[in-house]
């Protein structure tokens, strides 16, 4: 038995005429047809509708009926649900011992999206659809680009180098105002690679998680964003810093290693002081959010310690004239005992005064 299925996925019949659906049977079909002609002309399921009876009348070799299947007016998930249990309701009414098979009739590419649904509950034979001469796939076309839209993944593929692709011709024009005609190929070269870059290594996913931190960061009053941020300028002093030492040191034309040992110790005061207030701020939200530990104040007296090592033995390896052996060996001391010193009076810190917390867990 051939069963034709008009599938109207959005539920224009049900929501425009007073039909239950399904509707089942060619003259009932028929019915509705008109009766969604009369309340919506313009409405392209009425062509749907009309062309499964046209099929239930040309096919005279078998027995063949004609129904009408409906979703929702979202025609979303909750659509193709409705549309499967019409489709069994209709599977169900069908008095034959013979096997069905089913030609599915549609408007368009949307309401086609339910066809795994129906492929499921009986084999689907074919699928015709059904549009209007003069706009030919124009309501594909449209669904087709809603989807392409509306999926990240599709849209960053393609969206993204189109959108490179044509400020080509902008950034030409800017770089000629600008004097700097030469400058355009490098501009959307560096465009390209940056995209190339981040889809290859996946850095959608940090950057957004990185933006939704510091999202929460401005509006929960977090001190660590602040702290970050000088952060990150004095590291960028530090390597000017460190850049200017290693110009000064080449000048007397120094080897590889001392030209490094020059940067190291250009930058490390800046680095360190850029760690200092890093931990400073992370320890100041630790405290207000109530998770404060006496060993967090730790962090800021190693980052010292390791810049103090740091400082002298670039210093050394630099072959500054302060830098002598026993300016090394002061400088090693001094960084080790100060990360000892720290470890040991915060551990005692906190077994002579535990936090509130922890006298009630143990009192």
């Amino acid at each position: 038995m051939l069963l034709i299925l008009c599938v109207d996925l959005d539920d224009d019949l049900g929501r425009k005429t007073a039909f239950d659906t399904p509707v089942i049977g060619r003259d009932a079909v028929e019915e509705a047809a008109v009766e969604l002609a009369t309340a919506d002309p313009e409405d392209s399921d009425v062509n749907v509708c009309f062309q499964g009876v046209h099929l239930h009348d040309s096919i005279d070799d078998e027995s063949v009926e004609v129904a009408v299947v409906t979703g929702t007016a979202k025609a979303d998930v909750s659509a193709n649900r409705k549309v499967g249990e019409e489709v069994d309701t209709v599977l169900a009414s069908l008095s034959t011992g013979e096997d069905v098979k089913a030609i599915v009739v549609t408007d368009g590419a949307q309401d086609e999206s339910v066809l795994p649904v129906i492929r499921s509950r009986v084999p689907i034979d074919g699928v015709r659809r059904v549009v209007v001469r003069q706009a030919q796939d124009l309501e594909s076309m449209y669904y087709t680009f809603k989807q392409v839209l509306a999926d990240p993944e599709t849209r960053g593929t393609i969206l993204i180098p189109l959108g490179i692709l044509l400020l080509i011709y902008p950034i030409s024009i800017l770089t000629e105002v600008i004097g700097l005609p030469g400058s355009s190929l490098g501009v959307i070269s560096a465009l390209l690679g940056l995209y190339v870059l981040f889809r290859g290594l996946g850095l959608e996913d940090t950057i957004d998680d990185t933006l939704e931190r510091i999202r929460v960061g401005l509006f929960s009053g977090r001190v660590q964003l602040i702290t970050y941020v000088v952060a990150a300028a004095l590291v960028i002093v530090g390597v000017v810093g460190g850049v200017e030492a290693t110009e000064a040191l080449t000048e007397v034309d120094a080897e590889p290693t001392q030209a490094a040992a020059a940067f190291v110790y250009g930058a490390v005061q800046w680095a360190a002081a850029a760690g200092v207030v890093a931990a400073l701020g992370r320890i100041t939200d630790e405290y207000l959010a109530g998770g404060f530990e006496w060993r967090y104040l730790n962090a800021p007296f190693y980052v010292v310690s390791i810049a103090i090592v740091l400082h002298g033995m670039s210093a050394f390896f630099a072959a500054l004239p302060f830098a002598e052996l026993s300016y090394l060996a002061l400088t090693l001391t001094t960084g080790t005992f100060l990360g000892l010193a720290s470890t040991l009076a915060f551990a005692v810190a906190e077994q002579r005064y535990p936090r509130n917390r922890d006298r009630e867990l143990t009192g």
